[in-house]
Formats: structure tokens, C-alpha cells, sequence
């Protein structure tokens, strides 16, 4: 009977222990825990497009992290989403003529916003635009242009040439 309730209390453990392996993992590969933002300044960049891109999102300069997104909304004038980001305090000298792009991690992984540095001397301040933006590239859209765009080009190459 001791040996049936210590296969029992072992079985119990290798399952918690699995419980708590997966909630590691949920949290380190949903970026909650690898990012801990202190004092932030604000940008604004509109977009015509964000894709999937969510709240708390990675904001990446040459890969590395500098900040997050902090809202996502639709301009009701314009029609555009207008994305907040949040700018960690270190990271001020961004310049202001700097262009933010909406990227995939991978082929299937989360959106991101990187921010392509400018020429610049003077940096962006709290509250700033963006100006320079380019929207997020669909998966279907691209493989939409592919389908329609190839048939013409290799049709044409395979045919065979014309008899005079």
C-alpha cells in the first residue's frame, strides 16, 4: 500500500512540475516577462495597416528591444490606426526623421514595430510623430500578387516560340 500512495505523490509532482514548465514558457515566449519598462515618452505613428499587431508588442531599433506598443486605434477621420508607442527613457536619442515598419518574427510569429533610425541630429520628444511609416505586408496579399503576377511572365517564357 506505501509503495501504490508514493506512485501517486510522484505522479502528482511530475504533473505539477509540467504545469508549471508550461506557464514558464507562456510567459517568456508572450514577452510579458522579458521586458520591464521604467520612466517612457510617448510616439504616435499612423498606419493603414497593423495587421495583427497588439498591445504590448515589441518596438525594436537594429533588433533591440526599446519599448512597447501602448495602444492601438482607429482615427475615425482618416481611417487609419493610429498605434502609441512607448519609448523606454534611455532611448532618447532617436531621431526624429526615423521611419517605423509593422514585421512578423518568423514566418508565423508576432508582429512588431521597428523603427528604422534616421539622419537626423535633432531626436523625437514625447508626444511626437511619426511621419514615415510602412504598413504591415498580409500573407494572402503577397501570395495573391505572386499567383496573379507569375502566371504572365512564366506562361509567357514556356511557350514555345512562333514558327515564321
Amino acid at each position: 500500500m506505501a509503495q501504490r500512495q508514493s506512485f501517486q505523490i510522484g505522479t502528482g509532482l511530475f504533473i505539477l512540475l509540467g504545469f508549471a514548465a508550461l506557464a514558464y514558457l507562456a510567459t517568456q515566449t508572450t514577452s510579458v516577462a522579458n521586458f520591464s519598462q521604467g520612466e517612457s515618452y510617448d510616439l504616435k505613428a499612423r498606419f493603414t495597416n497593423v495587421g495583427q499587431l497588439k498591445l504590448r508588442a515589441p518596438v525594436k531599433v537594429a533588433g533591440v528591444r526599446v519599448g512597447s506598443v501602448a495602444s492601438v486605434v482607429l482615427e475615425p477621420d482618416k481611417l487609419d490606426a493610429l498605434v502609441t508607442l512607448s519609448i523606454d527613457k534611455r532611448f532618447d536619442k532617436i531621431p526624429d526623421d526615423s521611419a517605423a515598419a509593422i514585421f512578423t518574427s518568423g514566418l508565423l510569429g508576432d508582429q512588431y514595430v521597428a523603427l528604422q533610425p534616421g539622419g537626423s541630429p535633432d531626436a523625437f520628444k514625447n508626444g511626437d510623430e511619426v511621419v514615415l511609416t510602412q504598413s504591415s505586408m498580409q500573407l494572402e496579399e503577397l501570395i495573391g500578387k505572386y499567383l496573379v503576377g507569375s502566371g504572365d511572365k512564366a506562361g509567357d517564357a514556356a511557350k514555345p516560340a512562333a514558327k515564321p
